[in-house]
């Protein structure tokens, strides 16, 4: 029997930091000799704000890699950036293996599966630990584009086999899609970088 996914995953932070450099300056025209005085600075800049990037559930996954008894799925995600720079994502930090995804009965996630939730359908994220907050390298770092035109930029990403169905599931879920737990948050950085083509692939 198959049972299918999608995932929904939570806050995510990012950090950068801007500098403009300033300097000082001489010229001479004629005898004339004119020179700048050093004052307490040489200009002001400022850093920008940083905002969280959202992380929510995405098309499903393709046939084939769906989830199973004791078996591993696919995750399906959207990851959106609303800072005016690109953000690097280099790593994951996965909640608990205790805390369970929520089955539903359609794509949406919008009608909650009787006998498939939180507490009871056993998939978790690959890797999760008894550790809330396990870091877990991403075999490639994705970069997330920056927003434009007062549009966020969006990057959908798969990660591959990255979600875990115990042995024990129950029958209710079979054939349900999930809301994957809230990621405890990123490790990422956010500066010039060339973006990753989105839809992508990815693992850890």
């Amino acid at each position: 029997m198959a049972f299918r996914l999608s995932a929904r995953a939570g806050r995510a932070i990012a950090a950068t930091a801007g500098l403009i450099l300033a300097f000082d300056a001489a010229y001479a025209a004629a005898n004339w000799t004119v020179s700048l005085t050093s004052g307490t600075t040489g200009g002001e800049a400022q850093a920008a704000s940083v905002q969280n990037l959202t992380i929510t559930a995405s098309a499903s996954p393709a046939a084939g890699n769906l989830l199973y008894p004791g078996g591993n799925g696919d995750v399906v995600a959207s990851i959106s950036n609303p800072n005016a720079f690109p953000v690097t994502i280099t790593a994951l930090q996965l909640p608990a293996d205790t805390v369970y995804a929520t089955g539903y009965t359609d794509s949406a996630l919008a009608t909650a599966a009787t006998g498939c939730d939180s507490t009871s359908s056993t998939v978790t994220w690959n890797l999760s630990t008894a550790t809330s907050g396990t870091s877990v390298q991403l075999t490639t770092a994705l970069v997330v584009p920056a927003e434009a035109a007062n549009v966020a930029g969006s990057l959908v990403v798969t990660l591959t086999d990255e979600a875990v169905m115990g042995a024990g599931a129950p029958s209710a879920c079979e054939g349900k899609y999930f809301s994957m737990p809230a990621l405890i948050g990123v490790t990422a950085t956010g500066g010039a970088a060339t973006a990753t083509t989105s839809p992508t692939t990815d693992t850890y």
